[in-house]
């Protein structure tokens, strides 16, 4: 037992333990150590450190002879450990430092004097309310920025003049009413500025900012997409803001666009989105559209239009639409849906028809389908000749609905199905039904179905596991089989002249 113990310490100590490593810190190599549930940073921690990264702890104040030891030190995480305040030039000295993260604490300003060897500053889900022009002084080499969730209420282009570097600023969550340009800040490539109070951004704002990809205004108070956007742009979020109408012959020189996000906004009409010609991505869900778009960008691959008021989907449509590969038309009252009208789109493999008012399903939908929802709607019968071309279709959804029988050979032409969902609908349990269900779980499709309607004396039973219906359907197919043998029982004067078969309907399935 003695020497399994001193095996056990030893390789506990070969794993990063040691004896000069802080108490409630964990030491790997001496390089990175690790602690938590601390009251002040430790004293101890090995000089030769390069990663400290320290969580939930009660840390109030940091101050300068913290780190005065730590001069390998690249990377500095304080994480919710309720950090009030910074003494001055607490970092100054830290020249290899490259990543400080204090993020959720109490800081209710930006650190001062930080090392100019700083790439990364994370400052979080903090208190800071105002930013000086002092606080990145000095950061040439900065190139992530950010300062989400805290309670900044301006922002000024000469606070960020020296960030000469940065490449990702993220001020989402904050209290922003206003900002100014031009913002100097030649190799930004990602902005964001959600969920702030911005009524308006001035058109010379993006004058500098030519290197831009990725820029996200959602969550905010905004009546129009800003002007001058910079042609580099490749994503432009602009959801939950109050939108009314979008002027896309002020974006076409955005020819580099491919992602636009619009949803929740209060958009009537969205003519024009064709001049965005490489465009793949479009988002409109939660606005006030009655009708799809009269054009939509031919290289669109996504088009989520779920949450409207659409009522029609023709062939005109999505005429020309041929590299579509998900389409959301959900949560609308789509009651006309033209046959055909999806077929010119050759690699759409999800669409979504939830909650319309559809009576059928679609006729000649594509064959290159792998996902059908048509939960919610008022379809009353599966058909053969509204499955048959999807050959690669998995998942059917027909929850809540007005369906009351399978028809087997509809479903028997969907070799690929392996979920298909029958919920909600209003069963009539005969044997037949169970037949097919048990078909479609012999070739591995993973069948919910749901409560029976009729007859009267299996209401509220589950088509899918009552015993009593199993036991019934059971039984009536012994009777059937054994009243199917004697009428073909062959006279004995001609013994050769009949062949035995047996109905297609009762062969080789067993019931649970």
């Amino acid at each position: 037992m003695y020497l399994l113990y001193t095996f056990l310490v030893l390789l506990s100590l070969s794993k990063g333990f040691n004896s000069d490593c802080p108490r409630r810190c964990s030491c790997d190599s001496a390089q990175w150590v690790q602690c938590y549930r601390l009251t002040e940073v430790p004293s101890g921690i090995p000089a030769t450190t390069k990663r400290l990264y320290i969580s939930h702890s009660k840390i109030q104040h940091l101050q300068l002879s913290n780190f005065t030891r730590m001069l390998a030190l690249e990377e500095f995480i304080l994480l919710a450990s309720g950090t009030e305040s910074v003494e001055n030039d607490t970092f100054k000295t830290l020249s290899t430092l490259k990543t400080l993260e204090l993020w959720k604490n109490k800081l209710r300003q930006v650190p001062s004097t930080l090392p100019a060897s700083l790439e990364v500053l994370k400052l979080n889900d903090n208190s800071i309310y105002i930013l000086h022009e002092s606080d990145f002084e000095g950061l040439k080499e900065l190139k992530i920025l950010e300062l989400k969730n805290n309670l900044i209420s301006s922002l000024s282009p000469s606070t960020l003049s020296s960030l000469v570097s940065l490449q990702s600023l993220m001020l989402d969550d904050n209290n922003i009413e206003s900002i100014t340009g031009p913002l100097t800040l030649p190799h930004l490539t990602r902005m964001s500025m959600e969920n702030n109070k911005l009524h308006l951004i001035p058109p010379s704002f993006f004058a500098s900012l030519q290197s831009l990809k990725h820029l996200s205004f959602s969550g905010n108070f905004l009546t129009k997409i800003p002007n001058n956007l910079p042609k580099s742009l490749l994503s432009l979020k602009m959801e939950r803001n109050q939108l009314k109408v979008v002027r896309f012959r002020d974006m076409k020189h955005l020819e580099n666009l491919s992602h636009l996000y619009l949803s929740k906004n209060s958009l009537s009409s969205i003519d024009g989105v064709q001049l965005l010609d490489n465009l793949t991505t479009l988002e409109l869900s939660q606005n006030q559209l009655q009708t799809l778009p009269l054009r939509l960008p031919s290289r669109l691959q996504k088009l989520d239009i779920s949450n409207n008021l659409i009522q029609r989907v023709t062939a005109q449509d999505f005429q020309d639409l041929r590299d579509l590969k998900h389409l959301f038309l959900d949560n609308n009252i789509v009651s006309v849906f033209e046959a055909g009208a999806l077929q010119r789109c050759s690699q759409l493999s999800n669409l979504a028809l939830e909650r319309n008012l559809l009576l059928s399903i679609p006729l000649r939908l594509p064959g290159t389908l792998a996902r059908l929802d048509l939960k919610g709607n008022a379809i009353q019968d599966i058909a053969e000749r509204e499955l048959k071309d999807l050959k690669q279709l998995q998942v059917l959804n027909l929850r809540n609905n007005k369906i009351s029988a399978l028809d087997l050979k509809a479903l028997e032409g969907l070799p690929r199905l392996r979920h298909l969902y029958l919920d909600g609908n209003p069963w009539n349990c005969t044997c037949s039904l169970l037949r097919a269900r048990e078909v479609l779980k012999a070739k591995g499709t993973d069948v919910r179905g749901g409560q029976c309607a009729a007859p009267a004396e299996r209401q509220g039973e589950s088509w899918m596991s009552s015993k009593k219906i199993m036991r019934h359907c059971e039984h009536h197919l012994l009777l059937t089989e054994k009243s199917k043998e004697t009428k073909k029982k062959p006279k004995p004067e001609e013994p050769s002249s009949i062949r035995v078969s047996m109905d297609d309907d009762y062969y080789d399935y067993e019931l649970d």
